[in-house]
């Protein structure tokens, strides 16, 4: 199919992309204001005021149980004060008493003794005062004819009163006692007991306390009116503040609302009043400018939205939704849609090699040349995107979509035969097309997507720049490809792989001069897995590296047993050596010469016996880095050899650059060096040109006589294939190696 160039041959415009974007939104169900600003404004102030009451409440009940506690204090306190100012006072009292009835009571002067207790008597509040002789036997009571003459005491007080040895204290609840013994040196004559009443003290103290009470009542009313009034005046600030709120705060709040609502349903015409001086009034035209700002930039953010900047083309945001509509619309008509999934090929070795700029003209000028290839016949309705990185995407319906879109794959394969051209440099490239079909394929647009992928994947593994149409058996594949990564993990230590070993000979007098180690799995299930079905599962899951570091280990301490006396070598240095191949993860990640060193540490191999192989392509990719790593494992004595040389972008100049020891003629040249003279020309051109550099050359496949004498003749170093020697265990190399 021929490609046309016509600016409408790109059905999808940007009307179509605004459209999309500036679509009638869909209505959703917006949460009702049910406790606005206002609402929570009068619950705070609900909350205060019940708060307010139940402080006040509780200040009032402190302030009574503090009035009760004072008046408790308080009494105890009087009290105390007057029994200690009645003991004092009785205390003195006696002390006076003993002092005066000392003389009369030892010369038994009844008229005297009567005449103090009288006197004594007439002080307030004294009760009784008794007079009494050693034995507790009353002498005198103050009265006239004391009827109680001679009689000893009997009451509560007595028995402590007549053994006191110096002034004793007893006190009842309305009564207190002082008790005297009367001395004349060291001659006991007696003793005197003095009663005080203690009830017009304790009247004079209720007294007080109850125009205290009454004090406290009537500063705690007082208090209680103050406070009344204070939470009167709380509560009308609280009203005004409530109206000033609801006035000129929650109504222009609820305007904006509405005002955002407009602007929400793309109606950018907003009525709000701008003449306020405050902060509202700001925000008002604030909101005001930003609406104005939205309704300016709407069409330049939809198309920022779904349109890719590199390119110009639409986006995969906007082209999922196209094609949802496209499908939705092929589903009503019952019509088919082709998707068409493009990928360019090595795309990552014009950003390393030129720069990321020209990556970027390189895309430019590739979604040129796509649009140029979309057909404009309106049956087709074809579309194309930019998915991301160098991936594109299109679309084609019409009455053979199937047929459109291998035209349309076609067309770009053919297109990019021709060179781009960046900076005055050319650029080959080359894409891998997938292509599904709907309804056939599937149903929903994720699921032809990922049917795209698929096939577009399976179009890199069959050698990029073709193109291939999905079928279920991808579908299988990408399963048993799932299933064989999981069974793989794990695998090395369940014992289900393993290292044999092919020999590689010197060619010029057949002598075994080395081995190289080959993985192997025996699956418990599926048995043997080729190691071209596994190898590059392991690659892309990232299990080779651990994989490959215990290959290397198990490779270097088999290498190390060949060199062992019992196998016959004199010198252990001449023992043959083991290559191990290294895939391009390993040297990508920078950890290599460190792991070759670990193990050849470990292992006591010597580094001079340990070849680490690398393909060609993976070398090659990324030359400054693989030259650093090479470098270091050279300069440690391991020996690097270059395999499968001639299969990708071979040249002096990057065997110049990336230092090796050896390189591997690939097996595709071997097998024809006898028919095809070409093949025979590239590989004595690689001979010669390795034996220029000083490399040895290595070739692999040999599989007949006939072969091996053509390579000996070229000199062709050293050489390995069926012929040879087959791939065997290490103890059938052993035993070959004794033989």
């Amino acid at each position: 199919m021929g490609c046309v160039t016509a600016s409408n041959a790109f059905a999808w415009s940007w009307n179509d992309s605004l459209l999309l974007a500036t679509r009638t939104p869909v209505s959703k169900a917006r949460p009702t204001v049910r406790f606005g600003i206002q609402a929570r404004f009068l619950g705070v102030v609900l909350a205060a005021t019940v708060l307010t009451l139940v402080l006040l409440a509780v200040a009032l009940s402190q302030q009574w149980r503090g009035q009760q506690e004072l008046a408790a204090i308080g009494r105890d306190g009087m009290r105390q004060m007057v029994e200690v100012g009645v003991r004092q006072r009785g205390e003195a009292l006696a002390m006076q008493l003993a002092d005066s009835l000392a003389n009369p009571l030892y010369f038994f002067d009844l008229y005297g003794v009567g005449e103090i207790a009288r006197t004594a008597l007439k002080q307030p509040d004294v009760v009784y005062v008794l007079v009494f002789d050693p034995e507790g036997r009353i002498i005198h009571d103050g009265s006239g004819d004391i009827p109680t003459f001679g009689q000893p005491m009997s009451d509560d007080f007595a028995s402590e009163a007549i053994v006191a040895s110096s002034l004793h204290v007893q006190h009842s609840a309305d009564l207190l006692e002082v008790a005297v013994p009367i001395r004349i040196g060291d001659q006991l004559q007696g003793g005197a007991r003095v009663g005080i009443s203690l009830r017009e003290p304790m009247l004079r103290q209720e007294v007080a306390l109850d125009a205290m009470s009454t004090r406290s009542r009537a500063i705690a009313v007082d208090s209680l009116a103050l406070m009344s009034v204070l939470f009167a005046g709380l509560l009308t600030i609280a009203a005004v503040l409530s109206l000033m709120v609801s006035r000129g705060l929650v109504k222009p709040i609820r305007r904006l609302a509405e005002a955002a609502k407009q602007v929400e349903a793309g109606v950018y015409q907003v009525d709000l009043p701008s003449h306020r001086g405050d902060e509202l009034g700001e925000l008002q035209r604030g909101f005001l400018r930003m609406t104005e700002s939205i309704a300016r930039h709407e069409e330049e953010v939809s198309r920022l939205a779904y349109s890719d900047h590199l390119t110009g083309l639409p986006n995969r945001l906007a082209f999922r939704e196209r094609l949802d509509l496209r499908l939705i619309s092929a589903h009503a008509e019952g019509a088919s849609v082709a998707l068409v999934c493009i990928d360019l090929d090595d795309f990552k070795r014009v950003n390393d090699t030129l720069g990321h700029d020209a990556g970027d003209e390189v895309l430019e000028q590739f979604a040129g040349r796509l649009r140029q290839c979309i057909p404009f016949e309106s049956d087709h309705h074809a579309q194309a995107a930019r998915f991301g990185g160098d991936e594109f995407v299109a679309v084609v319906g019409g009455v053979d979509a199937r047929g459109a879109a291998h035209q349309l794959a076609e067309a770009v394969l053919n297109e990019l035969q021709k060179p781009l051209v960046v900076r005055g440099r050319q650029v080959y490239l080359g894409a891998s097309v997938g292509i599904t079909v709907f309804p056939e394929d599937a149903q929903q647009a994720r699921d032809l997507i990922k049917n795209g992928d698929i096939a577009m994947y399976q179009a890199k593994s069959a050698g990029k720049n073709c193109l291939r149409f999905y079928s279920r058996a991808m579908d299988q594949a990408v399963g048993n490809s799932v299933a064989l990564e999981d069974a793989l993990r794990g695998a090395w230590d369940r014992g289900e792989l393993s290292v044999c070993y092919q020999p590689i000979f010197a060619l010029a007098n057949r002598q075994l001069v080395g081995a190289e180690a080959l993985l192997r799995w025996n699956h418990p299930t599926l048995g043997e897995v080729a190691p071209t079905a596994f190898i590059e599962i392991a690659e892309q899951s990232g299990l080779i590296e651990q994989i490959g570091r215990h290959v290397l280990l198990a490779a270097c301490e088999a290498a190390q047993r060949w060199a062992e006396p019992s196998q016959g070598w004199v010198n252990p240095a001449g023992a043959p050596f083991v290559s191990v191949n290294v895939s391009a993860r390993q040297l990508r990640n920078g950890e290599l010469p460190e792991l070759v060193a670990t193990v050849l540490q470990q292992t006591g191999l010597s580094p001079a016996r340990l070849h680490l192989e690398l393909t060609e392509t993976a070398v090659l990719g990324d030359e400054i880095h693989a030259s650093v790593q090479l470098a270091r494992l050279r300069a440690s004595g391991v020996k690097v050899w270059l395999d499968d040389f001639g299969t990708g972008f071979s040249g002096l100049s990057h065997l110049r650059r990336v230092p090796v020891d050896g390189l591997k003629i690939d097996r595709s040249f071997v097998a024809d060096v006898l028919q095809d003279p070409d093949d025979l020309a590239l590989t004595s051109a690689i001979i010669a040109m390795g034996h220029s550099l000083g490399i040895t050359v290595v070739a692999e496949g040999i599989e007949s006589d006939a072969q091996f004498a053509i390579l000996r003749e070229r000199g062709c170093d050293q050489g390995q294939g069926f012929w040879l020697g087959r791939p065997m265990a290490e103890i059938a190399l052993r035993e070959q190696m004794a033989s």
